[in-house]
């Protein structure tokens, strides 16, 4: 396995599918961690399609340009609170009729530090990945590209 090989293949991250998630996001530069409560969400309730330890897919109705910094709120029934993620668009498809974007948002790394996000989500998306995707049975592989 060449060293190019390894690396992609450690970058691969696991879908999978919640149902009823929601996701709500905003512009980072207009986001403020001690403000949260007075946050303008760009659009929210966005159905979330598929989400992995390295990012998540939903549906909106505007479109971002690619590498746009945001920061995504995803709302999990069942669960105690949201979880707040930074990321940035590293694509987006339109729908024929152009009144709905996909958009794949590659979450930032986790870890201490500014830009980054808090270590305790990726252990939460783990438990969630565990939980959920026992339950899909259509499971599908997503690559993150830098």
């Amino acid at each position: 396995m060449t060293e190019k090989q390894a690396l992609k293949e450690r970058r691969v991250c696991r879908r999978f599918k919640i149902p009823g998630a929601t996701v709500n996001y905003t512009l980072k530069k207009t986001y403020s961690p001690d403000k949260k409560e007075e946050t303008l969400w760009e659009e929210e309730f966005c159905p979330l399609l598929d989400i992995s330890c390295g990012g998540v897919r939903y549906r909106g109705k505007k479109t971002l340009q690619i590498n746009t910094e945001i920061v995504v709120k995803i709302f999990i029934p069942g669960e105690r609170g949201p979880l707040t993620l930074s990321g940035e668009v590293r694509w987006l498809s339109t729908e024929d009729n152009k009144e709905t974007c996909e958009m794949g948002v590659q979450f930032n790394p986790y870890g201490e530090g500014e830009g980054k996000n808090y270590p305790g989500l990726l252990v939460k998306l783990m438990e969630l990945e565990h939980k959920f995707s026992s339950q899909d049975s259509d499971i599908t592989k997503f690559e993150v590209d830098t």
